[in-house]
């Protein structure tokens, strides 16, 4: 599902560039649960915006869900995210001035999808509710199947559940697990123990560098 090899991400900082990545090699097979683990700074959320086509790598090889996304063109980089990949982050980013539904249609175009996927995740009851009318918990599993409503083979989440309370968390994770079991690949940034508990493997990073690879 990802082949990561030899990867360098760096940002300009005025007239010095800051390295995040340094060489970064990584393999991740289809249908598993992997948890990214390190400290802030460590370069995990850069790792999954790269494997996510959100930014470029400087240099290394790439290939995501059969695609090598280093180098891709603008045009195929959006084609490559909006068929292959479902992000899920800690703050849902919800357009305010639409419903519920609204917000996971954008990602289908399809309302009929969109309706079954929030009864999926338990808000059938909420579909024409506005963003400020959730509760936090809720409008996570708003932004949980705006990420799986047109069926992605890899889900990259950050963070997803470092704004909830233990229940809630506890009730996303479920889900993620559930779309995992029908055959998503899961990767997830976290510094919960509890989702890395769940995880086939953990992964942790350093300095911008892979350290530790374990078996869950």
């Amino acid at each position: 599902m990802i082949h990561a090899s030899d990867l360098y991400k760096s940002y300009q900082t005025g007239a010095t560039a800051l390295p995040v990545l340094r060489g970064v090699d990584l393999e991740i097979a289809a249908g598993s649960f992997t948890a990214l683990l390190g400290p802030s700074g460590s370069g995990k959320s850069t790792l999954l915006s790269l494997i996510g086509g959100l930014e470029p790598a400087d240099r290394g090889r790439l290939t995501v869900a059969g695609v090598e996304v280093v180098g891709l063109a603008p045009e195929a980089l959006r084609r490559f995210r909006a068929t292959r990949i479902g992000f899920v982050f800690q703050s849902p980013h919800l357009l305010p001035t639409l419903t519920a539904q609204e917000n996971v249609e954008i990602a289908s175009g399809d309302p009929r999808r969109a309706a079954a996927m929030l009864e999926a995740v338990g808000l059938g009851d909420r579909l024409d509710a506005w963003p400020d009318h959730l509760s936090g918990g809720q409008r996570q599993r708003v932004a949980l199947a705006r990420a799986l409503v047109h069926r992605p083979p890899l889900i990259l989440a950050d963070e997803p559940t470092g704004s909830l309370d233990q229940q809630t968390g506890a009730r996303v994770l479920d889900l993620l697990e559930q779309i995992r079991h029908a055959g998503a690949t899961l990767l997830v940034v976290t510094h919960d123990p509890a989702v890395a508990a769940r995880a086939d493997r953990t992964i942790r990073l350093c300095d911008g560098r892979v350290v530790e690879e374990q078996a869950g």
